[in-house]
Formats: structure tokens, sequence, C-alpha cells
């Protein structure tokens, strides 16, 4: 496999991830706006939330490694 194919391979992944992040920060956020919201749930989304933020993180790095000048 080619870099530009692994690089595409890693963008199409990245835009997937965000698109789950934005899906549960929607939906943390209409449980918040209704009240009363289910606190084992909201803990279970923001827990699903933050690992897709840990998982983005290093897919985010392998596409754009650090370069030291």
């Amino acid at each position: 496999m080619s870099d530009k194919q692994d690089l595409n391979e890693i963008d199409t992944r990245l835009e997937s991830l965000r698109a789950a992040h934005r899906a549960l920060d929607n939906r943390i956020n209409q449980l918040l706006s209704e009240g009363y919201p289910d606190q084992v749930e909201l803990q279970r989304l923001k827990k699903q939330k933050l690992a897709l933020r840990d998982r983005i993180g290093v897919l985010e790095n392998g596409r754009y490694p650090d370069i030291i000048a």
C-alpha cells in the first residue's frame, strides 16, 4: 500500500470518528437541555466521547507527525 492510500484511509477514519464525536456531543447537549438527564447514560456518553477523542488524537498524530526543527 502506498503512503497516499494510507493517508486517505486515515483521513476517512478521522472524518468518521469526528462525525461520531459530534453526534455524541449533540446527544449529551440534548440530554442536558431536557432537564433531569439520566446520569448513568450521560456518564456513559461522556466516556464514549472521551474515548473517541483519544482515538482521533492518535490518528491525527500519525497523520501529522511532530517535526522538530
